[in-house]
């Protein structure tokens, strides 16, 4: 099969990945199919709704694999994905993977249907999985009726809204059935491709193989012990890439995966014991929030819960030793969309390195700390620095982006993470700060630059930052503070209406803000953002806090 797009795959890394053992002759639909053979009726995924075992799962990705065939698809072609967390996403990444093409199902929740749109005319998608009235922006767009200006689109299907007489793997509408292939093996082509954004929030289109993010699932598997008897909860959504992990982990475990898709309001603690869940996947958040459902209720166990792993931000010490008080063992680690999780603590790990490191290298990637002035210059351990990292995880280039590709690499070929730390003398990393810009509220990140340069599109604004401000549940929200031109006046709720109007979504909107008298510039123009910071932790600074109008939300 001819490869029609650009990788960073060579002979020599080929040969190191299969000399791992990380990397196999075996795609992900393979190891579907595999587990379908093994037990066709053990449950593969369930949501609140509905359970689908191997064979069904397996039986729908067949038939919208033929469907997408009939549709004029070939190998290569991008399949875009924009649901909720359901298993349509499981069976369209299966199908993407038995006939060779590339899924992408990061289209996130908090993406507007412009947002979309533009996505799939950059990665000329020849098919579109959506649901109605889901995204940002679903009161005002229909998804849909935009869609018609991607002139690459095949074939679209509308999914409906689930409801609880929903039942199979695939709930939308019928698929054309087409002649019996044989599902391709190829799993060194591109698999899987998510959207991430730089600190200009300038989306990159991420590249996987089957056989990359395999080697990260194949490594927590082996560390943390788990098999067909074990059920991993995922809290983060599919279109994120902790979600999509726990896609890869249970087809190659071939365990069951529960979907993070209760209602607001119900309970997370009923629902892991209720569905048996052994591993669980999510950010400090989560935790907290269980903790505190378990303190009311007066529980001292978890159900048959033993693994948690905590990601997006450090744990916090209380909330580790409580989860440990419980049974059940934090997982701490460091990872991101282009290395997929390379780090991690052990089950063996004591308190001190769950929660202050973010644990050692997964078998099969190494990374090293070089100095933040020169990316070719190695530091010893123990000095902060850039991490950098390669192994058989790590992503296969940016999608259509060579520029990027390239910049991402030191000349020695390690890949910049963009993030700064340290590793001591036992490997264990520890993560002081990041060298981009990005604000995590609860898991979600939220680039500040795209938040200012909106707010400065107002005619009272001059200048503006978008900063953090710490919060106890969810790590941190969005402060915006302003400053505004002379003789003029804005209000928060103007702003906030004008940052909506603009096309931000809800979900990256400020929730404090600030007016101050000056917002200095650096010597080359820049707005100096670190001075605003330094008033704002100092106090001097009182951030007041602030909600778009009902009106505007929708």
């Amino acid at each position: 099969m001819t490869n029609a797009i650009l990788t960073t795959l060579s002979p020599e890394r080929l040969r190191e990945g299969y000399a791992s053992g990380f990397w196999r002759e075996e795609t992900l639909y393979a190891r579907a199919m595999a587990q379908a053979q093994r037990a066709p009726d053990a449950i593969a995924i369930r949501d609140r709704r509905r359970a689908v075992g191997w064979a069904a799962l397996v039986a729908a990705a067949d038939a919208l694999a033929a469907d997408l065939r009939e549709a004029g698809l070939r190998p290569g072609n991008r399949v875009a994905v924009w649901l909720p967390s359901r298993i349509e996403t499981l069976v369209a990444l299966l199908a993407c993977s038995r006939d060779r093409y590339v899924c992408c199902p990061s289209l996130h929740r908090d993406h507007t249907v412009g947002e979309v749109v533009e996505l799939c005319a950059r990665m000329r998608a020849a098919a579109l999985i959506a649901e109605e009235g889901y995204g940002a922006d679903a009161h005002r767009h229909d998804i849909f009726a935009a869609a018609s200006a991607v002139g690459s689109l095949r074939r679209i299907h509308r999914l409906p809204k689930l409801d609880d007489d929903a039942e199979g793997a695939w709930a939308g509408s019928v698929l054309a059935k087409g002649p019996a292939v044989v599902p391709m093996s190829a799993p060194d082509g591109v698999l899987y491709l998510a959207f991430t954004s730089g600190t200009t929030g300038a989306p990159k289109g991420v590249m996987h193989s089957d056989n990359t993010v395999l080697a990260n699932a194949r490594a927590i598997i082996a560390d943390w012990s788990l098999g067909p008897q074990d059920v991993i909860c995922t809290l983060s959504p599919l279109s994120h890439n902790l979600g999509f992990g726990c896609m890869v982990m249970a087809c190659e475990a071939g365990c069951e995966l529960v979907l993070p898709d209760l209602p607001r309001g119900a309970s997370l603690l009923d629902r892991v014991i209720a569905t048996g869940t052994t591993f669980l996947v999510g950010v400090p958040t989560h935790a907290i929030d269980l903790l505190a459902e378990i303190r009311k209720r007066g529980e001292t166990r978890v159900g048959a819960l033993r693994g948690f792993r905590i990601s997006g931000a450090a744990a916090p010490r209380a909330v580790v030793a409580e989860l440990l008080a419980h049974g059940v063992t934090p997982q701490s680690g460091y990872g991101m969309t282009e290395a997929c999780s390379t780090h991690y603590t052990l089950p063996a790990d004591s308190p001190d390195l769950i929660t202050g490191s973010s644990g050692r290298c997964a078998p099969g990637y190494e990374v090293r700390v070089f100095s933040r002035e020169d990316a070719d210059r190695e530091l010893p351990a123990g000095e902060v620095g850039q991490i950098a990292g390669r192994g058989t995880s790590l992503m296969l280039g940016y999608y259509d982006d060579q520029s990027s590709t390239e910049d991402s690499f030191n000349r020695a070929g390690w890949f910049m993470t963009g993030d700064l730390g340290w590793v001591d003398e036992q490997d264990y990393i520890r993560i002081t700060g990041r060298k981009k810009d990005v604000i995590i509220r609860g898991g979600h990140n939220i680039f500040p630059t795209k938040i200012e340069t909106l707010a400065m599109q107002h005619p009272a604004v001059l200048r503006a930052a978008a900063l953090p401000v710490p919060d106890d549940r969810l790590g941190e929200k969005v402060c915006l503070a302003v400053m505004l031109r002379p003789g003029t006046s804005a209000e928060a709720e103007e702003i906030l209406l004008h940052l909506d109007a603009a096309g931000l979504s809800k979900y990256d909107m400020p929730e404090f803000f600030i007016v101050t008298p000056e917002i200095p510039l650096t010597a080359s123009g820049k707005i100096l953002k670190r001075a605003v910071a330094t008033q704002l932790e100092a106090g001097a600074l009182t951030p007041v806090p602030v909600r778009l109008p009902a009106t505007a939300r929708g």
